[in-house]
């Protein structure tokens, strides 16, 4: 989205509302996957198809239909900076990440100081766009793909991450601690305690926590849930 942002910056529908400095993206995601990664993250990762075909749409817009980008960019920024922000310190906690904001420098907006002022700069420049209505009917059927983009990889993060659940730790799934009557711990799953089971649930999240790759995939979900949040939040 930011590379077709740049190729279109001096687009009449681009220009009010380009704020590289303030809100682009790219340094920070790229320092979240060094950390999760490594230095070599580009070698143990690659891009999925639903985020394929969200890809392919932007730059179709970005080359044949410019002010399009305005939802995208909006669904994005605004979210981040509106629940993104409290959805960051969940991660953090949940996660035991770093207070200095390794892994969530995504939601790290060090040259915006005030977020609600920026916000409703960003709105009143959105809203006074010169454009037609056809036009402004097309921004909001493209804000509705972009959030069905949205779905489509939070779809297919959640079945790669039922997919890691026989990674955990070398493909052992961590039991039960032993300790008293595994049938009182609040965790436990019926289903599986009937089918002879003995692991509890809860230390398996707990492990699927410490993955990076599970990290990361959360990190994502949070972005695209805190996008979703502030465009019916307007």
């Amino acid at each position: 989205m930011e590379e077709e942002l740049d190729h279109n910056k001096n687009h009449s529908a681009i220009v009010p509302l380009y704020f590289p400095v303030e809100l682009h993206r790219t340094e920070a995601l790229t320092k979240d996957l060094e950390y999760y990664f490594g230095d070599d993250w580009k070698d143990q990762i690659s891009c999925s198809e639903a985020t394929k075909k969200y890809v392919e749409r932007i730059h179709y817009i970005g080359k044949n239909s410019p002010e399009l980008l305005v939802a995208h960019a909006y669904t994005r920024y605004m979210g981040d900076l509106s629940g993104g922000q409290l959805l960051k310190k969940i991660a953090q906690r949940v996660l035991r990440l770093p207070a200095s904001g390794e892994g969530v420098f995504f939601y790290k907006f060090d040259n915006i100081s005030n977020a609600v002022k920026f916000k409703q700069l960003y709105r009143a420049r959105l809203n006074a766009l010169d454009l037609d209505k056809e036009m402004k009917k097309k921004i909001v059927e493209e804000a509705n793909k972009a959030f069905e983009f949205n779905m489509q990889v939070f779809h297919e993060l959640q079945e790669i991450g039922a997919a890691m659940k026989d990674e955990v730790q070398d493909g052992k799934i961590p039991l039960h601690e032993g300790k008293g009557d595994i049938r009182k711990c609040p965790y436990f799953a019926a289903k599986l305690g009937s089918s002879g089971n003995s692991g509890c649930p809860y230390h398996v999240v707990l492990a699927l926590l410490r993955q990076p790759s599970v990290q990361l995939v959360l990190a994502v979900c949070v972005a695209l849930a805190a996008g979703a949040a502030a465009w019916y939040m307007m």
